[in-house]
């Protein structure tokens, strides 16, 4: 990557994983953007931000959607000029029994967790590229290579997803562009239901996966550390 200022979008910004990584980011120089479903969301989050000290630009974008992705990857490329790293972070998930799982349900988390990814780095590729290269990160979880009950659509978009970033390293790669995917464990966030400012959780912070992602952007340009799994150091023991 150049010595210019570098840029990242952050998918799913607006809180936990996403909004670690966002203030990770910010706080080492780079300008970043971040999504999030809702535009409330979205303003709510970049006015955290600014109290903070620190300025991004952000947008609402449905990740669902192959048109809100696009448009969200060119207001990126519009306002920096450039897009360096993409992080894809933006999910969601609904448990249930297979068999009492809704199809709507299940469908959502596909489109949110798979095609979600899969249009960002459609649309954010072609920009690295023309930059001279770039890093896209997606957020998998071990739930992309474990198996839970009830698990049945968060399973299938993780295990997707990890199959997607695979894939998509080895497209990308001769192309200055080098893809991988952040598998943690259990996460004290709001996804998980938990008050993430709690200090006696022995999960993992939504900082120690941020950390994980700064540093693979870090790693020198020759090399592609493709899939990192975190596990909390202390769980709870059976």
């Amino acid at each position: 990557m150049s010595a210019e200022k570098r840029s990242v979008l952050v998918t799913g910004g607006t809180r936990g994983i996403g909004n670690a990584v966002a203030r990770r980011f910010a706080r080492e120089g780079w300008s970043v953007a971040i999504s999030g479903r809702t535009l409330e969301s979205v303003r709510n989050a970049v006015a955290a931000f600014q109290r903070d000290g620190l300025a991004i630009e952000g947008k609402s974008c449905d990740a669902r959607k192959e048109d809100d992705t696009r448009e969200l990857v060119e207001f990126v490329a519009e306002r920096f000029g450039r897009l360096d790293a993409l992080v894809n972070n933006a999910g969601i998930g609904i448990f249930d029994n297979i068999l009492e799982m809704d199809p709507k349900d299940f469908r959502s988390v596909i489109e949110t967790n798979l095609l979600g990814p899969f249009y960002a780095i459609r649309y954010a590729a072609p920009i690295m590229k023309k930059n001279g290269g770039g890093f896209i990160v997606n957020i998998g979880s071990l739930a992309s290579i474990n198996a839970l009950a009830g698990g049945s659509a968060y399973n299938a978009s993780k295990f997707g997803l990890l199959g997607l970033s695979d894939s998509a390293m080895l497209d990308l790669r001769h192309q200055g562009i080098r893809v991988a995917i952040v598998m943690p464990g259990s996460v004290a966030t709001e996804f998980a239901g938990e008050d993430p400012g709690a200090t006696s959780s022995w999960k993992l912070a939504a900082e120690d996966v941020a950390e994980a992602v700064i540093d693979l952007v870090r790693f020198p340009d020759r090399a592609i550390p493709s899939r990192i799994e975190i596990r909390p150091s202390r769980p709870p023991k059976k």
